[in-house]
């Protein structure tokens, strides 16, 4: 079995990238807010914008791209405590095998340096990832209705969040 390696992503990983997000639109459609047919009309330097303005990390198993997991942070002196985990996806063939958790610790150790909390989105009925996402610290606190729709149809996410703070003893 191969060694697990995780990096940020970099713009001369960009065709490695649009691969494995089209593909992630294409195979879980209802899992993210933008669309295979919205995406797939980009060109390559719209990727590689994506990948200098914001911190994707990504998964590798040898020279394969298996997995990735984005982070940013949000913008108004308000909200500049909070980031958010985004586009999270692994390969079928390389679930169950660390890559999500290590994702997860990737992009958690990346915001820590910037955030308090970090929070995301996922589908109600992906139960899969949301059992990941509490294993990896992350908590429930409410439900977006209506949250997503394609074709007519309605997803509604569930809203997770991580503390960055370090709890210290008493």
């Amino acid at each position: 079995m191969q060694t697990l390696e995780l990096r940020r992503l970099s713009p001369d990983d960009v065709e490695a990238y649009r691969e494995i997000r089209l593909e992630s639109l294409l195979g879980s459609p209802e899992a993210f807010g933008a669309t295979y047919e919205q995406e797939s009309a980009q060109s390559l330097d719209w990727f590689k914008d994506r990948l200098t303005r914001t911190a994707v990390f990504g998964a590798f198993y040898g020279r394969e791209l298996v997995g990735t997991a984005g982070y940013y942070r949000q913008s108004g002196a308000k909200y500049q405590h909070k980031g958010a985990l985004v586009g999270m996806y692994v390969r079928p063939h390389a679930r169950r095998r660390g890559a999500g958790s290590a994702l997860i610790r990737a992009v958690t150790d990346y915001a820590a340096t910037e955030v308090e909390l970090i929070q995301l989105c996922v589908i109600t009925n992906n139960e899969a990832a949301r059992n990941l996402y509490r294993r990896n610290g992350f908590t429930e606190y409410g439900t977006e209705t209506h949250a997503l729709k394609q074709n007519g149809r309605y997803s509604d996410e569930v809203l997770m969040a991580k503390s960055l703070i370090p709890e210290t003893s008493t």
